[in-house]
């Protein structure tokens, strides 16, 4: 027979250890790991976009989930030991972007992948099918290379007569650099343009790039889609203007910082598609179960006022097209 103050203490005890019990027996909170080759200030609406995703998918950023960052900083360099050092953390789940999903599947065969390429991932040896990509990666498809036929025709539509074109590229950047750039020149034969290619790997390649094709008469610049590019959208927007050649990019960020057109896929709509993927992953399905998705939404934005500097009139037709117009 237990007497009364026995029995205080003993239930005492056990109020006192439910809750460590209960404690011990929740899960673990699962941690993402995001890698990039952009820097940090690139990614911030996609990052946000990529949470919105996530956040489809029931999970929330420092409530029922942590996301581990890792940023090269445009130094491609970087991304195999960015990729091992998440590997060995272990994440649950790698979002692979800007560039580092090669990086990310030769670190791991086993942590799921959830990728935004710009590369057709069949094509480059990623996933061996869009439907059923197998093993441990799937991810998003923007196509960034498939579209270089619509800029170089948007480029003739708002300065028409122009026969040849200039074609900016990084070629450090290899996991985009070579399928944007043979898209490209296919393109051009295909509609009777000649391409000048230049080359620029670091703020001191530009200037002597943008002199290059200055001597050879191109008529209008395709800059093609790359994150060094990108962090210096304000520079490349400046020389486009002094040089005066009309020039298209394919992220809305160079028309934002004064370029005169943009055309491409809604990167937000793709990093927020990749959110959604990982969620499913979190909870439960397996990459190879999930299809390869490519976004839907493309947008085309045009700088009205970087047209007027430039001498150039925008057609109706392609103001009335336009998703958005910058006075």
């Amino acid at each position: 027979m237990i007497r009364r103050r026995e029995f205080i203490t003993l239930l005492g005890g056990a109020v006192v250890a439910w809750p460590v019990a209960a404690r011990a027996q929740q899960p673990a909170m699962p941690v993402i790991g995001f890698l990039t080759g952009e820097p940090p200030g690139l990614l911030t609406d996609l990052v946000l976009a990529f949470r919105t995703g996530l956040g489809e998918a029931g999970y929330v950023e420092h409530r029922n989930v942590g996301i581990e960052y890792r940023w090269a900083e445009g130094r491609y360099d970087r991304l195999p030991a960015l990729a091992a050092d998440l590997v060995n953390r272990p994440v649950a789940v790698i979002a692979a972007v800007g560039g580092s999903v090669r990086p990310a599947k030769a670190a791991t065969s086993t942590i799921p992948i959830v990728f935004v390429t710009g590369i057709d991932p069949v094509e480059e040896g990623i996933v061996p099918s869009l439907a059923r990509p197998g093993g441990n990666v799937t991810g998003v498809m923007i196509l960034a290379a498939a579209l270089a036929a619509k800029r170089i025709e948007l480029l003739r539509e708002l300065a028409p007569g122009i026969t040849t074109i200039g074609v900016l590229v990084n070629p450090t950047y290899n996991a985009n650099a070579a399928p944007q750039l043979r898209d490209t020149e296919t393109a051009a034969r295909a509609l009777g343009v000649e391409l000048h290619v230049v080359r620029a790997s670091s703020e001191r390649d530009l200037e002597p790039a943008f002199a290059s094709l200055v001597r050879q008469r191109a008529g209008a610049l395709l800059i093609l889609s790359d994150p060094f590019f990108t962090s210096r959208r304000d520079d490349l927007a400046a020389l486009t203007l002094r040089h005066a050649l009309p020039a298209i990019y394919g992220l809305r960020e160079f028309a934002d910082a004064g370029g005169l057109m943009a055309y491409g896929v809604s990167r937000a709509e793709a990093y927020r598609l990749a959110g959604a993927y990982v969620g499913r992953i979190l909870k439960g399905a397996k990459p190879a179960d999930l299809p390869i998705m490519q976004p839907t939404k493309y947008e085309l934005v045009i700088n009205l006022k970087t047209a007027k500097a430039l001498g150039l009139q925008v057609p109706p037709t392609l103001h009335a097209t336009a998703d958005e117009v910058i006075e």
